[in-house]
């Protein structure tokens, strides 16, 4: 494996605290493999063998019936799937694809077991990726049950206007119908969605959607941050403020 994709795994949460002895007993018997769009990297109801690592593209998380399909999550880099069954040493409780060519790093789960078993550090870092893991659980589900379709949409184009850098312009890389399935509703449903948001203001051409009234799709949206703000780390940079203070600061200057 390149060093730089070393690094780029040393940057996850997870293993960033770890003692240089877990990290290399973790990383020397894994391997990073690309796959192509399309490939089904575990399934639902099979044993937990490998932690999977997304350095690059995305996964999609999903779940099905023999008649039915569901789309649970999108992973991107750097993110981690399934800890939780790894951890139990349990089956997979959905199954994942890749949405796009993607670069898979694979840990034996029986290494990320022992790690946290005999590094304190590893143990707390598993802790709080749960905990994040869980709190996104409960925002996704406070989204399903109190908004409409329209509104998840609308939600979705706000936080991805801020994941794609805040341009106003809104790349979809996903296939709609995923997007529709990611935001519990049917392509047609979708469809409807998307041409009722035209008149509060957005504009759409394709896979592309520019956002060119932001106040008044967010007038609609009525984002909340107990719903809409991301769980992702957000560690201090050169002894700075992290986001928890930055916004105990901001409440101290507001008189809250």
């Amino acid at each position: 494996m390149r060093p730089e994709n070393t690094a780029q795994i040393r940057q996850l949460e997870l293993f960033a605290k770890v003692s240089e002895e877990t990290f290399r007993a973790l990383t020397e018997t894994s391997f990073l493999q690309r796959f192509p769009r399309g490939v089904v990297l575990i399934r639902e109801n099979e044993p937990a063998d490998f932690l999977h690592v997304v350095l690059g593209g995305a996964v999609e998380m999903f779940a099905g019936t023999e008649t039915r399909e569901t789309t649970l999550d999108i992973i991107r880099p750097i993110g981690v799937f399934i800890l939780a069954a790894v951890l139990n040493d349990e089956v997979y409780l959905q199954s994942a694809r890749t949405l796009e060519p993607s670069d898979i790093f694979m840990i034996p789960a029986q290494k990320v077991r022992f790690a946290m078993e005999t590094d304190a550090a590893f143990a707390r870092a598993i802790v709080m990726e749960l905990a994040r893991s869980y709190r996104r659980t409960i925002k996704d589900l406070k989204g399903m049950k109190l908004r409409t379709g329209t509104e998840r949409l609308a939600n979705w184009l706000l936080r991805a206007d801020k994941e794609q850098g805040g341009s106003g312009q809104v790349e979809i890389r996903m296939e709609k119908r995923t997007l529709a399935s990611r935001l519990g509703m049917t392509p047609e449903n979708l469809s409807r969605a998307f041409s009722t948001l035209k008149s509060h203001g957005i504009e759409i051409d394709g896979s592309k959607v520019e956002i060119v009234e932001p106040a008044i799709l967010i007038e609609f949206a009525r984002p909340d941050p107990l719903v809409d703000d991301p769980e992702d780390p957000f560690p201090a940079a050169d002894g700075g403020t992290n986001r928890k203070d930055a916004q105990i600061a901001d409440r101290g200057q507001r008189g809250q």
